[in-house]
C-alpha cells in the first residue's frame, strides 16, 4: 500500500516550489527546480532519484512485459511500439472499454472540485516530483518512442518538459485564485437596513479533459495540457500516439499513485491506449463527457478537432512555416554555426525549426565582406556539413527519424529544386538499424507568387529551403503572407540595420509570431525555456494557444457562485 499523503506534507514539501514557479511566470527570468544534467540524479544527486544505470534497468525491466494500471473498463490489451533506433519495445498496455471508464474518472471530480486549487496544485508538483525522480527511466522511453538521440530525450523529455508542467500548474493556479472563495456582501439602503448577503465562488472543472499525445514529443507537449486540465479541476484521460505510449504510461501510472496516496480517485487520470489502426481520438473527441481537448499533430486532424469537437474547449499545436530573415549581420560565422545546428537538432523534427532561409539574390552585407546568395547557401551547406562530418557527433545530435514519412520527404526534396546540401545516412555504432539523415538544402526561387511553390507548405522533417527573394522588403512581404497563410511556430532574422529589425518585429506583432534576433550563440531559434519564453502564440494558423499563458488555462474551469441571505 502506497504511503499517505497528507495536506500538510504536500504543503512541506511543495508549497516553497510553486511560490518560486509563480515569481519565475512574473519576472519572466530564468528558473528551473528540475536539473538538466543527468549526473543530477542518482547518487549524490536528487533524493530519491534514479541514477543513469538504475533508470536504464528500470527502463529495461518494463520491456515486454504487461503495465497493469489498475483502470476500469479493461477489456482486453494492446501495444506494438517499435523503437525508430529498431527493437520492438514489446509493453502491452489495457485496452478501456470507455462506457466503463468514462463514468469511472467523472466519480471523483467532486471531491477534486472541493479541495481547491492549492491543494490540486500541491498534488501536481508531488507527481512532477516523481517523475522528476524517475527522469533516466522515462529519457530512454522518450528516446525509443520518438527517436531522439539520449541527451536531447533526457532534456526535453524530462526537466524542460517537467518545466512546462509545473508552469501550467503555477498558471492555472494564479487564475484560479483571482478570485476569493468567500465574500460578505451589503448594500446600503438609505434610512432602511443594508442588503446583505454571503456569497461563494468555487473553481469548477469543465468535464473530462482528453490529451491527444504527439510522437516526436510525447511529454514536452503533453505535460502543459495534462497538468493545465488537472491542476484546474478536471479529470484527465492521456491517448498517446500508437508509436509513442511508454512515456505518457508510465506518466499516468505515477500520476494515479499520487492520486491515491493523497486520497483522490486515481482514475482522475486515466490512459486510453488504441488498438492498431483503430482511431479512437476522433471517437473520444465528440463524446459528450469529453469537455478540453489538448492535441498537437497535423494541421488536417487539428482542424477537424476545432470544426467537429464543439461540445469541447479546443487547443490545438498544428503545422506552421517557420522562417528565417537573412538581411545582414555582423557575424557570419556566428550566425552559420547557429543556423547549422538549428537545422540538423533532432533531424529537424521539430515544429519549432527553419524552413524557409529568406536571402535577398544580390546578397547581404556581413563582417566577412559582402556575400552573394550563392555564397550563403555554399556557406550555410559546409556549416552544415562540418558540424555533422563525424557519424558519432552527427548521431548524438541528429537522432533517428520518427517515421518513413519523414524519410520520404528528404528522398523527394530532389524534385523541389536544385540541391545545395544533400542529404547523406549517417551510421549509428550503437543501434544500426537506426535510420539517421543528414538535413537537405533546396534552393528555390521565391519571386513566385504560385500557391504551389514548396515554401509554402510545411515540409515536416530536415529539408530546408534557401528561398532567394528580390529585396529586403520582399523578404518581408512573403513572411506575413506565409505567417497569415500558414502559419508559424517560429520567426528568426538576421540584421544590422534598426529600420528592418522593427520591419520585421512589426511584421511578427501583426501576425502574432514569436521573433528571435540575431542569435550567433548558443540559444537556438527552435528552443524555447518555460516561465520564461512562450511556445507559439495562439494568435496565428500554427497554434491556437500558446505554451504557457494565462489563456491556456483560464478557460478550463469555470466560477460558480453560491449567495446565501446573510
Amino acid at each position: 500500500m502506497a504511503a499517505v499523503l497528507t495536506p500538510q506534507q504536500l504543503s512541506e514539501t511543495h508549497r516553497a516550489t510553486l511560490d518560486q514557479a509563480l515569481d519565475a511566470i512574473s519576472s519572466r527570468a530564468y528558473w528551473s527546480p528540475h536539473p538538466e544534467h543527468p549526473k543530477a540524479y542518482g547518487e549524490g544527486g536528487a533524493p530519491g532519484s534514479l541514477g543513469a544505470a538504475e533508470g536504464k534497468a528500470a527502463f529495461d525491466a518494463v520491456l515486454n512485459t504487461r503495465l497493469d494500471l489498475g483502470q476500469p473498463g479493461t477489456d482486453g490489451w494492446t501495444g506494438g511500439e517499435t523503437s525508430p533506433y529498431g527493437p520492438e519495445l514489446g509493453v502491452e498496455y489495457p485496452h478501456a472499454d470507455l462506457d466503463v471508464l468514462l463514468p469511472a474518472m467523472r466519480a471523483g471530480k467532486a471531491a477534486w472540485r472541493e479541495a481547491g486549487p492549492e491543494a490540486r496544485a500541491l498534488v501536481c508538483l508531488e507527481i512532477l516530483s516523481r517523475i522528476s525522480a524517475r527522469t533516466h527511466e522515462l529519457a530512454h522511453a522518450v528516446m525509443h518512442t520518438s527517436g531522439q538521440a539520449f541527451m536531447m530525450a533526457f532534456q526535453a523529455g524530462g526537466p524542460h518538459a517537467q518545466d512546462r508542467g509545473l508552469e501550467a500548474v503555477a498558471y492555472a493556479y494564479h487564475e484560479q485564485v483571482r478570485t476569493p472563495r468567500t465574500a460578505d456582501w451589503s448594500k446600503p439602503q438609505g434610512k432602511r437596513d443594508p442588503l446583505k448577503l454571503h456569497k461563494s465562488f468555487t473553481t469548477s472543472g469543465r468535464g473530462v479533459a482528453l490529451l491527444v499525445g504527439c510522437n516526436t514529443f510525447p511529454t514536452w507537449n503533453g505535460y502543459p495540457g495534462l497538468f493545465a486540465s488537472l491542476a484546474t479541476g478536471n479529470p484527465v484521460l492521456v491517448k498517446p500516439h500508437p508509436r509513442a505510449v511508454l512515456p505518457l504510461a508510465l506518466t499516468v501510472s505515477i500520476a494515479r499513485e499520487v492520486l491515491d496516496a493523497a486520497g483522490f480517485d486515481p482514475n482522475l487520470v486515466a490512459l486510453a491506449a488504441e488498438r492498431p489502426g483503430e482511431g479512437i481520438a476522433k471517437t473520444l473527441a465528440v463524446r459528450p463527457e469529453i469537455r478540453i481537448i489538448d492535441y498537437t499533430g497535423s494541421t488536417a486532424f487539428g482542424d477537424w478537432l476545432e470544426e467537429n469537437a464543439r461540445q469541447a474547449q479546443v487547443y490545438t499545436e498544428k503545422a506552421g512555416v517557420n522562417t528565417i530573415v537573412v538581411d545582414s549581420t555582423d557575424d557570419y560565422r556566428g550566425m552559420l554555426a547557429n543556423l547549422a545546428f538549428s537545422l540538423s537538432l533532432y533531424s529537424g523534427q521539430m515544429c519549432t525549426t527553419p524552413q524557409n532561409l529568406l536571402i535577398p539574390r544580390d546578397g547581404i552585407a556581413t563582417d566577412d565582406g559582402a556575400k552573394s546568395y550563392d555564397d550563403v547557401v555554399t556557406d550555410l551547406a559546409a556549416a552544415v556539413t562540418g558540424l555533422l562530418g563525424d557519424d558519432d557527433r552527427a548521431a548524438a545530435l541528429l537522432g533517428a527519424l520518427v517515421n518513413p514519412d519523414v524519410r520520404a520527404r528528404i528522398e523527394a526534396a530532389g524534385e523541389l529544386g536544385e540541391v545545395a546540401l544533400p542529404s547523406r545516412t549517417v551510421a549509428n555504432a550503437e543501434f544500426p538499424d537506426a535510420v539517421v539523415r543528414t538535413p537537405v538544402l533546396v534552393k528555390l526561387d521565391g519571386s513566385t507568387s504560385d500557391d504551389a511553390a514548396p515554401y509554402l507548405s510545411e515540409c515536416f522533417g530536415p529539408v530546408s529551403f534557401a528561398v532567394a527573394v528580390d529585396s529586403t522588403p520582399a523578404a518581408l512581404e512573403l513572411l506575413r503572407r506565409t505567417i497569415r497563410e500558414k502559419g508559424a511556430m517560429t520567426v528568426g532574422a538576421y540584421t544590422t540595420s534598426p529600420e528592418v529589425e522593427r520591419a520585421v518585429e512589426e511584421v511578427c506583432l501583426d501576425e502574432s509570431a514569436q521573433l528571435s534576433l540575431n542569435l550567433t550563440g548558443g540559444v537556438y531559434v527552435n528552443q524555447t525555456a518555460a516561465f520564461s519564453d512562450f511556445h507559439g502564440s495562439g494568435g496565428n494558423p500554427a497554434a491556437n494557444a500558446a505554451l504557457c499563458d494565462g489563456a491556456f488555462v483560464a478557460n478550463r474551469f469555470r466560477v460558480v457562485e453560491v449567495r446565501r441571505q446573510a
